[in-house]
């Protein structure tokens, strides 16, 4: 480099982005979630509100779902406990980018990086406020030490106090604890009247009051901040998440790189197609496994002097996935199915009560792919006994991803017969928690003069005790360990993945006037074609290798009648 130039700075660019080697970027911009465009946005957008969100911790118990329940840890000192945005965000990125954590399970119908990017940015947001938090509590807290604790005494009493939502407790124990502190001081230097610590003891029970007026500035700048993002989410108006820590601007900055590969192994296993049998918890990530549909029947060749062509279950597979590829095509132009997704997937059985799974072998260099002769070999030999299972996977996005229908395929052959199973999956929509909104924080009282009338009158978006929850936190935040043990902390299900985890039923009785009645429907009717398109499929397969498929026929005829009137159940539970 000439003698005389100063290093060219290279502005921050996107995930994603294509840089040149003299810093031009290439990358298109921001990018602006269409909705639907996908297929995925709205769950997608629902579970990344969450970190924005301000309400209790406690009420994403609430959305635990029958296949994982997430718990949280109750706070040594409530005054230390973290919101619902706070806990959320903090163990998600744990769990999600932890370097050593265990692998998640796959989230069908949503994106996890966005999720997770959101994360990212709500503790970005919250991180500023709490350093201008902490500068505050430096500057009115420390050289009023007393009267600090004194005050934060008062409202950890009435935080306890008040711990069964009873306000008038809670106004009492400020009352019981302003008053006992009076006195302490007063009589300690009462005879002081002129000196110097008479002053101070004064003001240090001001100072606090001041230094609590510039966090509460400090804290509805960063809520209203928060609130529009929650907002933006649900209404579809989100701009992406910014994750500048996430893009190295050097070679040193060895974190950002981590983040950076943290981030793709995430959707790695997003991407993989391994997934795992968890017993009565069906196929984890998928969803409740709610019907099956079996055609079995013996291979007898089509001519009594002629042997069946030799083929394996790999052939019949093949067959299936290259018509159900063309699922979305039929002879009227009425719309029909979006465009599924057709996979070949590997099943690995694990533990009913199994906190953690592991894809083996070399697939985390491949991407945690299982693909080509592996692939055919698990397909043709591992039908029977312990180990992994092949099947063929069709999957559709509905409604913004908020339902998932996963229709499994597998092909066996034991002796002579031949069974074709399909079983049909469901995933519903994430609980209605994630979907609500923010409401606007009011009082609506009588007119003064017209008082039959009312108005509302708007009130602060942080109260005063929220002010001196954020302000205690805030000085603890450079070491997020501390605050868990002080505070509490949301633990997170395992196997954990981020859909499954707090996805509703996809229904609960034929007649319900909502929603969930169409998304029922949409599952229901999404078995016949599927399974139609298989048996054409497997029938071709059969014909062009010599087997008779009379008996195939009737069997196939007589599932596609029986499937006109299915049935959601839980195939997953056998009755004894």
């Amino acid at each position: 480099m000439p003698v005389g130039n100063k290093p060219q700075q290279r502005r921050p660019v996107a995930l994603g982005a294509v840089v040149t080697a003299d810093g031009f970027d290439f990358s298109p911009g921001a990018q602006v979630p269409l909705s639907g465009a996908a297929g995925e946005t709205a769950a997608t957008q629902a579970l990344a509100s969450a970190a924005y969100r301000d309400s209790e911790v406690s009420k994403l118990l609430d959305a635990n779902s029958e296949w994982t329940v997430s718990e949280v840890k109750p706070p040594r000192f409530s005054l230390f406990e973290p919101s619902l945005g706070e806990a959320f965000s903090r163990a998600v990125q744990v769990r999600m980018l932890g370097g050593a954590r265990n692998q998640i399970i796959q989230s069908f119908g949503i994106e996890p990086q966005t999720v997770v990017e959101h994360c990212l940015a709500a503790n970005r947001i919250r991180k500023t406020r709490d350093a201008r938090l902490t500068v505050v509590m430096v500057v009115f807290g420390l050289l009023f030490l007393p009267g600090v604790l004194l005050w934060l005494a008062a409202f950890q009493i009435r935080r306890t106090l008040a711990g069964s939502k009873n306000k008038r407790a809670g106004a009492l124990g400020v009352l019981l604890a302003l008053v006992a502190a009076g006195l302490v001081v007063f009589g300690m230097i009462k005879a002081l009247v002129d000196n110097f610590w008479w002053i101070y003891a004064r003001v240090m029970l001001v100072a606090p009051v001041a230094g609590w007026f510039i966090a509460k500035q400090i804290s509805e700048r960063t809520a209203k901040d928060l609130r529009e993002r929650w907002t933006a989410l649900l209404t579809g108006g989100g701009l992406g998440a910014k994750v500048p820590e996430a893009v190295p601007r050097n070679p040193g900055e060895t974190a950002a790189e981590q983040l950076r590969k943290n981030l793709e192994k995430l959707t790695a296993e997003q991407h993989s197609n391994i997934v795992f049998y968890g017993g009565p918890k069906g196929i984890l990530g998928m969803g409740t496994r709610w019907g099956t549909w079996q055609l079995a029947e013996d291979l007898v060749p089509s001519e009594a002097d002629k042997d069946i062509n030799p083929f394996r279950s790999w052939d019949v597979i093949k067959a299936i996935h290259d018509q159900l590829k063309l699922l979305e095509r039929g002879p009227l132009h009425t719309g029909g199915f979006p465009t599924p997704s057709v996979r070949h997937w590997v099943v690995s059985a694990i533990g009913e009560g199994a906190k953690s799974v592991a894809r083996g072998g070399s697939t985390e260099e491949e991407g945690f792919q299982v693909k080509g002769v592996e692939l055919q070999r698990i397909c043709n030999d591992q039908q029977f006994d312990s180990g992994d299972r092949h099947y063929l996977d069709v999957q559709f996005v509905f409604w913004d991803g908020q339902l998932v229908i996963t229709m499994l395929i597998t092909v066996t052959v034991l002796h002579k017969t031949l069974r074709i199973e399909v079983t049909g999956h469901a995933l519903g929509p994430v609980h209605p928690l994630f979907t609500t909104k923010p409401s606007p924080k009011t009082k609506t009282v009588n007119k003064t003069i017209k008082f039959w009338e009312t108005r509302s009158i708007p009130q602060p978006l942080v109260e005063a005790s929220e002010v001196v929850r954020l302000a205690a936190r805030a000085p603890f935040t450079w070491y997020p360990p501390l605050l868990d043990y002080l505070g509490g902390k949301l633990t997170l299900p395992e196997p954990f993945g981020l859909r499954h985890a707090w996805a509703d039923k996809p229904w609960r009785h034929r007649f319900m006037a909502d929603d969930a009645l169409l998304m029922a429907d949409d599952a229901l009717r999404a078995v016949t074609p599927v399974l139609r398109v298989v048996h054409d499929a497997a029938l071709r397969v059969l014909r062009d290798n010599g087997v008779d498929t009379e008996r195939f026929g009737n069997r196939s005829l007589a599932l596609s009648g029986a499937v006109q009137d299915a049935t959601p159940r839980k195939a997953d539970l056998y009755d004894a």
